[in-house]
């Protein structure tokens, strides 16, 4: 069992069992932030652990100087791994009931982390409940284990490569935000509106059909070589407004065969800490 990019849940239903997966709950929600681990604590699917975007999945906020999910301190991530049984041999799936758009966050950050066997659960929570599978609420207790790092550094962009990107035709910026707050009609978020100059806008949300799960590879490549050209994957960089939905987006791109996207972590909100940098609004 090897996935890299999604799983269905047909396939998980298949593995759920195993001693070699780990599915890890990543519901959360950005206006009430302990309403996914009281979801989880009351149902969730088997042997399922929870991660909490803040305390788990994110770094220390630094007022000023760090967007509003910085990424977790390496080694302090890698020893939450370990507690949570997870080393090299294990497949990680992660969801969650938006579509991905929380469950991509650890999906990048195994990919950053070099464990890339690590997948987001297609149409998450709300797809294997639809489909009336078993579902737990029991907490597991899993056997600590040893994770390994090798961070993948041309996973990440720096603000000053972003900084760079502006004045490069080389370079695409995507921008996975909701279209009105990119063009900055509607921020509910961040103290600044806006968007990064030359960035283009590709919501999310646009990875997914009506019932929640991502199109299909031959969709998704369509949609984002008409974004892309024949701009290669390594010489884009995504952001959000805090770096978790730009995840959904590069495992989207990576779906439909194009890798190596980069993620701008601090994305908007880091973006706005500097008064120095330019902000555009509209289209």
């Amino acid at each position: 069992m090897s996935y890299t990019t999604l799983i269905s849940t047909h396939d998980l239903a298949q593995h759920i069992q195993s001693a070699q997966t780990l599915v890890i709950d990543c519901r959360f929600d950005l206006m009430d932030t302990e309403i996914g681990r009281e979801d989880y604590l009351e149902s969730h699917l088997p042997g399922a652990i929870y991660a909490d975007l803040n305390k788990d999945l994110s770094g220390e906020i630094v007022a000023g100087k760090t967007g509003r999910h910085p990424l977790p301190d390496v080694e302090k991530f890698c020893q939450k791994l370990s507690q949570w049984g997870v080393d090299n041999s294990i497949q990680v799936i992660a969801y969650d009931d938006r579509g991905g758009a929380m469950a991509a966050r650890l999906w990048w950050l195994l990919q950053w982390m070099g464990h890339d066997k690590a997948a987001v659960l297609d149409g998450g929570w709300n797809k294997w409940v639809s489909e009336g599978r078993n579902t737990s609420s029991s907490v597991p207790q899993r056997e600590a284990r040893k994770f390994s790092v090798n961070i993948q550094t041309q996973l990440s962009a720096s603000v000053n490569d972003v900084l760079n990107a502006i004045n490069d035709d080389s370079i695409k910026l995507l921008d996975a935000r909701a279209s009105d707050r990119f063009r900055g009609e509607n921020e509910t978020l961040d103290n600044k509106a806006g968007h990064i100059p030359g960035a283009i806008n590709v919501p999310f949300i646009g990875n997914l059909n009506d019932e929640g799960c991502f199109l299909s590879p031959q969709a998704l490549q369509s949609r984002y070589e008409s974004i892309l050209g024949s701009t290669p994957g390594r010489n884009s960089i995504v952001y959000c407004g805090s770096g978790v939905t730009a995840a959904h987006d590069i495992l989207a791109m990576k779906v439909a065969g194009i890798s190596d996207a980069r993620l701008y972590a601090g994305s908007w909100s880091h973006w706005i800490t500097n008064d120095k940098h330019p902000i555009a609004t509209g289209d």
